[in-house]
């Protein structure tokens, strides 16, 4: 079997609805050199038939890495799914972030030995993310400023993610205030960099779980590229049950320390410590 050039890695719990329309996303990518790998994080029966019907009218290379409902453990399912990864370069999104047909091909265009790209994600309303159907995808609509808006979208800044192209998007990503950072909605980066500091630290739960991970490939060298408006996906609206103080305070604790301790290795990652 041929090594793709990039190995997709969506996390998912439960919305096989979103999932959907994500994957009809990456159906219409202008680059179709890439796998697909479905990290998991213990979603039902309804989930896993949805994926196993999907793949098989499906032109995309799918693998599905799941494990069993334990609480919030994306971080252990995303290690299974860099582990079950073909290629030596991996992009992260999620099970709810619609990709523009040219997501994947930016990144494999901006790789760079030594780097790490953080893309940016435009948030929709509920209203809209129910709308969206497979024609809106591949036709581009959900990307297409003036349907958004015929569809009730509020202006704002933030539009410029979806306007932007060539030098405007260039100017854009240089000048942005917001740092570079390893966002999982939409990162990616060598899996020889990323096993390198052992993955996604296991401890971490919801709340920077990700960002973690890119301070310890900081401390290790890498650095990071913004292409917040050249990487562009449409952020599907859900709720957040699962968030809770007492989580985000503990994350917190951890990233404070693997930064004063300037960290490049997890002994909670990947490879466990006998």
């Amino acid at each position: 079997m041929i090594t793709p050039k990039l190995s997709v890695i969506i996390s998912t719990y439960n919305q096989p609805e979103w999932l959907e329309k994500v994957l009809w996303g990456y159906e219409a990518q202008t680059e179709t050199d890439f796998e697909v790998i479905i990290a998991d994080d213990g979603s039902s029966e309804e989930t896993k038939d949805f994926i196993e019907n999907f793949k098989k009218q499906s032109p995309l290379r799918i693998i599905h890495v799941w494990h069993a409902d334990d609480g919030f453990r994306k971080t252990v399912i995303l290690n299974k799914a860099i582990l079950a990864s073909t290629s030596e370069y991996l992009l992260f999104t999620d099970g709810d972030c619609i990709p523009r047909a040219d997501f994947v091909e930016v990144h494999l265009e901006n790789r760079e030995n030594g780097y790490c790209l953080s893309g940016g994600y435009f948030k929709l309303p509920m209203e809209i993310s129910e709308k969206i159907s497979e024609k809106d995808v591949k036709n581009k609509s959900c990307f297409d400023l003036d349907w958004l808006r015929d569809n009730g979208l509020e202006n704002s800044f933030k539009v410029n993610k979806l306007t932007s192209w060539g030098l405007k998007a260039k100017l854009l990503n240089k000048f942005t205030p917001t740092k570079a950072t390893f966002d999982g909605m939409n990162a990616s980066g060598w899996k020889s960099d990323i096993l390198a500091v052992n993955g996604f630290d296991e401890r971490m739960l919801y709340g920077g779980e990700d960002r973690e991970l890119g301070e310890r490939l900081m401390n290790n060298g890498i650095k990071f590229k913004q292409i917040r408006y050249s990487a562009i996906c449409v952020h599907l609206f859900h709720g957040r049950p699962y968030k809770n103080d007492a989580d985000v305070e503990f994350n917190k604790s951890l990233r404070k320390k693997t930064k004063q301790t300037k960290s490049v290795y997890t002994p909670f990652g990947i490879k466990k410590e006998s």
